[in-house]
């Protein structure tokens, strides 16, 4: 892992990538600037916002299912995850019986969609900030969930999840907001979140609030 003085951190994770084979035809089209903004100014008047709910929090996280343009979680501040399969008309709290309320981000496994991950803990500094108890896991949609460990770091700003591996996982641990600790920066965890390992830790003073996988390789991270 290495580390410039102004806080960006980018680590190459030792490893064998096999390439078994590729063949790729790319076409490409070049517009003028001018017709690019007219394109671009016709689709956005188009479009139009409208609130879906859920109403009464902060939105701390929120997240997609690839490919399935209905299904969305939703994390608040202080008030668990709501769920909506739907497209927004209609949401679900499906986190209440947990022991944290507070969500800081929620990631879904890109290789197993019923596979999501949560860090707890609001990230955001202000007044009056929520705290974690760490890391929760759901292997059926977010109907049930899993403690997972990290709940001294007290707030989670990010969640990353590896291609292939929903076992394989990053969580960038902001911790306290005011005062310092040890329990913070960036861990993974190889098994599910049976162990963690801290695997960028700057000073007790310096918590991690986010982690970037490079979608090219996986073993890169920014």
């Amino acid at each position: 892992m290495r580390c410039r003085s102004n806080g960006l951190c980018r680590s190459r994770l030792t490893g064998t990538i096999r390439v078994l084979g590729a063949c790729a035809v790319l076409f490409s089209w070049t517009a003028s600037p001018a017709t690019s903004q007219v394109v671009a100014e016709d689709v956005l008047s188009a479009l139009r916002y409208r609130h879906i709910g859920p109403v009464g929090n902060r939105v701390a996280a929120v997240t997609g299912v690839p490919g399935d343009p209905n299904t969305y979680y939703f994390g608040a501040a202080s008030g668990g995850i709501f769920r909506s399969r739907d497209g927004g008309h209609s949401w679900t709290p499906i986190f209440d019986a947990q022991d944290a309320a507070s969500i800081g981000a929620i990631a879904i496994a890109p290789s197993a969609d019923s596979v999501i991950w949560v860090g707890t803990g609001e990230p955001f500094i202000r007044s009056n900030v929520s705290i974690g108890d760490g890391v929760y896991r759901s292997t059926d949609g977010g109907d049930t969930w899993e403690h997972k460990g990290l709940s001294a770091t007290g707030r989670i700003g990010r969640m990353v999840v590896h291609p292939t591996d929903p076992d394989i996982v990053y969580a960038a641990a902001l911790g306290h907001l005011y005062g310092p600790q040890e329990e913070r920066g960036i861990f993974r965890t190889t098994d599910g979140g049976n162990s963690w390992d801290r695997v960028l830790f700057v000073a007790e003073s310096t918590g991690g609030v986010d982690v970037v996988m490079d979608p090219r390789d996986p073993r890169v991270l920014f």
